[in-house]
């Protein structure tokens, strides 16, 4: 394993900010998973991180239950047999989190309807009325 993990967008997370522990691990390992500690869990302490603030506000500010409200990132892996792989998932998964957080969304361009847009829209709703129109009992 390396010293850091790069991003695609070009940032560092050094591996000295991440916390990792053995667990038992719930996924497959038959017997063998009663006695050995292969499932990993990765702890990130967002605030005290290194990272770019951007990056920490929009991880911080989502929706994701794995961050707790002191701002830790929890990430258990127990899919695999062995504890280095489970530490190789952990590890993906965090990176594609943090892509993820890392992308700089395009800003949003106010456009107008044309004018064709706007006459079928209307077209519609007159037609509409006139159906509604029709369902009513006739003046007599």
């Amino acid at each position: 394993m390396s010293d850091s993990i790069k991003l695609d967008c070009g940032l560092v997370l050094p591996m000295s900010e991440l916390e990792f522990s053995a667990q038992r691990s719930a996924g497959p390992g038959g017997q063998n998973v009663n006695k050995v500690a292969t499932a990993i869990q990765l702890r990130w302490h967002i605030p005290s991180s290194s990272m770019l603030q951007r990056v920490k506000d929009r991880l911080l500010n989502g929706n994701d239950r794995r961050i707790s409200r002191d701002g830790v990132l929890v990430i258990k892996a127990q899919t695999e047999r062995t504890q280095e792989a489970n530490k190789r998932e952990a590890l993906a998964r965090l990176k594609a989190l943090l892509d993820a957080a890392a992308e700089v969304e395009k800003p949003r361009v106010a456009t107008k309807p044309s004018k064709a847009a706007k006459r079928r829209r209307m077209d519609g709703k007159t037609k509409r009325g006139q159906i509604k129109g029709l369902r009513k009992k006739p003046d007599l």
